[in-house]
């Protein structure tokens, strides 16, 4: 894997905490040729200084993915920097915690902007650069809660499962161009996502998930994911035992699994 990284361009959004942070560490570490992009500068740049990267191996580009209609600038961006790009990880993200009667209607369409128009307008303007080339590695990191729909994260649910439909079919739009779309499912990874998430009425959780504990380090998580993506996998599940336990559940007795997953406590 570490020889598949080496020198290639690798974009990843949300880079400045969590999974995106972890992807930098890993991906500083095969000798790849980073863009880190969030919307907090001084983060990123301490992600850039943290895992000694310097001007010439790494891009400090922050972009905001809510403004997803402005988003077609940025690839250009890395053109004139590297030249081309080889691998774009559509990580950034926000997630969720509310219950769908307790939420507002402007804070689901944050979550859209974010989850969903934000990935699909960044991919898509870079898409093209990648077909002119044909050859590149694409990856949208989902949620188990893609798979399913989680309670308090009816949006968030919503979004990573829109992700699905839209990814799943640009796979097969493009595959005989040589571009390999990777869809990823993590479960509960150790990250600020909870503590970030937001409330019904759109200002931060501020809390961690009370009765769910993450099992898996986000640095495992980036692994397995730029595994999943150097082996072209079509998809990767990042999860413990209960997650893989709930997505067999959900696929072979549905009618229980509703029934559990109702009464089961999430946050």
């Amino acid at each position: 894997m570490k020889s598949f990284y080496n020198n290639k361009v690798v974009w990843v959004t949300g880079a400045s905490s969590g999974i995106g942070e972890a992807l930098v560490q890993e991906l500083a570490m095969q000798g790849a040729k980073i863009v880190l992009s969030a919307r907090r500068k001084e983060q990123l740049k301490r992600v850039q200084l943290e895992n000694n990267l310097s001007d010439t191996n790494s891009l400090i580009l922050p972009l905001d993915l809510s403004k997803y209609k402005s988003l077609d600038q940025f690839p250009k961006k890395v053109l004139s920097k590297f030249g081309h790009i080889d691998v774009l990880i559509n990580n950034g993200g926000i997630s969720q915690r509310s219950l769908a009667h307790d939420t507002d209607l402007n804070t689901y369409e944050t979550l859209m902007n974010v989850n969903f128009y934000g990935n699909i307008a960044l991919t898509l303007a870079t898409l093209p650069f990648l077909q002119d080339r044909k050859k590149g590695w694409i990856a949208s990191i989902s949620s188990v809660a893609g798979k399913f729909g989680v309670p308090y994260r009816t949006g968030y649910s919503a979004t990573k499962a829109a992700l699905t439909g839209f990814f799943e079919a640009l796979r097969a739009e493009n595959r005989a161009l040589g571009i390999k779309v990777t869809l990823v499912y993590p479960g509960f990874i150790q990250t600020q996502i909870s503590q970030n998430a937001l409330k019904g009425d759109g200002a931060k959780h501020g809390l961690p998930n009370l009765h769910t504990k993450a099992t898996i380090q986000a640095n495992e998580c980036a692994r397995k994911i730029l595994k999943a993506i150097s082996e072209e996998k079509l998809e990767a599940v990042i999860a413990g035992p209960k997650e893989e336990f709930g997505l067999w559940m959900h696929k072979y007795f549905p009618t229980l699994f509703a029934r559990i997953v109702s009464r089961t406590k999430v946050t």
